[in-house]
């Protein structure tokens, strides 16, 4: 039996990220909440006994819309640019041999959400629908190095500005009002003073729109002056109609 055939998803994440574009890159540079649904047969209270003496905790998960597409021995990291090439073991690249990452997140809670149980989470770094293949607590004295070297990502990325038209805030904060996604404004600004463009764009005039889907809804945004501004937010089918 091989190694592959032995994982099975032990949960799935649930989170407002609908699509890779606009992800943060590493955890915990976006405060979004979303949940970690345990999937039978590990749907129990006693698999997760304990895991609330926690802060944090760690999600190893599966790549699962990269696993296709398969993988290279180097890769082109954006904070390089997208430039220059490095070994694809010495990045945290989505695109690996085993399609496996691994993040740590804010645990708040155990929750039950329409029958399962359910980790209430903050910080993640997952596309919605994650298959989770482990769950490990965070432990501070060994997982936390101080003094350890972060080589090209030793510091967190720089920020940009992040503003709205006046239709665009007016849309946001009457879409807040649902109980789904009572953070959505600042959802927005945290993802997008992330600059999620593609490296190379960085350097440049950039007069195209962009658009980022968070919940249900589309985040259409472009920059202005070095900064992002949003220009609408409307329902996920009204873009696909138009």
């Amino acid at each position: 039996m091989s190694f592959a055939s032995q994982l099975q998803a032990v949960a799935v994440c649930h989170t407002p990220y609908k699509q890779k574009f606009g992800i943060p890159r590493q955890p915990g540079l976006v405060s979004a909440r979303g949940y970690v649904e345990l999937v039978d047969p590990f749907n129990h209270a006693d698999c997760v006994r304990g895991i609330e003496q926690y802060s944090h905790i760690w999600l190893l998960f599966c790549f699962h819309e990269n696993l296709a597409q398969g993988w290279k021995p180097t890769v082109r990291p954006p904070r390089l640019g997208g430039n220059e090439k490095m070994g694809v073991f010495a990045t945290r690249s989505t695109f690996r041999p085993n399609g496996i990452g691994q993040s740590v997140v804010k645990l708040h809670g155990i929750v039950k959400r329409k029958g399962k149980v359910c980790l209430e989470i903050s910080g993640m770094d997952l596309l919605d629908g994650t298959p989770v293949v482990d769950i490990k607590p965070y432990i501070p004295f060994s997982d936390a190095i101080v003094d350890a070297k972060g080589g090209i990502a030793h510091d967190a990325p720089l920020q940009i500005n992040v503003s709205f038209t006046r239709d665009a805030k007016e849309q946001a904060l009457g879409y807040a009002k649902s109980e789904d996604r009572p953070d959505l404004v600042s959802l927005i600004e945290a993802v997008l003073a992330q600059d999620p463009r593609p490296a190379y764009k960085k350097a440049k005039d950039d007069a195209k729109g962009y658009q980022v889907a968070l919940y249900d809804l589309d985040i259409l945004w472009q920059m202005d002056g070095g900064n992002a501004l949003v220009t609408a937010v409307i329902p996920a089918q009204a873009l696909a109609k138009s």
